[in-house]
């Protein structure tokens, strides 16, 4: 179930699912999902028997996911809050997030209403700095972050940060899709910017894997 306004569940939630699908998860595991939006990926998580807990900005967001836990019969923790701030000084075996990652001409305006779920700043790392910074105090060793993004958004540097807070990450998947509605809203934009070459017609999207050291 889709609530108005709540992000629908598109390539990159099935790329990341991908990637979570390949990780060994042992019964009973810690397993956070930040900007759940439907909760589909918090749901794939509890199929495997991983103990879900769910992060929201968005209200209708944590009401669509706690929705369809129901409908499916699965029990997991929604809350709503800012990134990782609902869950201060938890531990995870495993982090997913589909942050926004999409570069916006708005800059530094904070984005409201639908926008939240992709309008990342001039740079599209407005979100996945503060992930990278914040996400490995909260795993446990040998605990996994997954994160997908957009090839817009310099995985590269995703990398570097996450391998300078001491975990081991690479770049495990990745996708090209055709421009969805918002990036062909500003396709000109980001072609000016030169995030987007003349010769693009495509997005790449990726899944960067870290694990801290046991």
């Amino acid at each position: 179930m889709v609530l108005p306004g709540v992000y629908a569940p598109q390539e990159d939630t099935a790329l990341l699912a991908g990637a979570l699908s390949s990780e060994s998860l042992s019964p009973g595991a810690a397993v956070l999902d930040v900007g759940t939006g439907t909760g589909a990926l918090a749901l794939a998580a509890a199929v495997r028997g991983g103990r879900v807990t769910a992060v929201d900005v968005s209200w209708r967001a944590v009401w669509a996911a706690r929705l369809n836990a129901a409908r499916a019969g699965l029990r997991i923790r929604v809350l709503h809050g800012n990134l990782f701030t609902p869950v201060r000084g938890a531990w995870f075996d495993l982090v997913l997030a589909n942050p926004p990652y999409v570069p916006s001409p708005a800059g530094g305006r904070r984005p409201r209403g639908a926008a939240r779920a992709w309008d990342a700043g001039r740079d599209g790392r407005l979100v996945l700095d503060r992930i990278c910074g914040e996400a490995p105090a909260l795993l446990r060793p040998g605990g996994v972050l997954l994160l997908v993004q957009s090839g817009l958004s310099d995985p590269g540097r995703t990398v570097t940060l996450l391998r300078e807070a001491g975990l081991k990450a690479a770049v495990v998947r990745r996708r090209r899709i055709a421009f969805g509605p918002v990036v062909r809203g500003r396709e000109r934009w980001l072609r000016q910017r030169g995030l987007l070459s003349l010769a693009e017609n495509e997005e790449e999207l990726v899944v960067v894997r870290a694990e801290l050291p046991v």
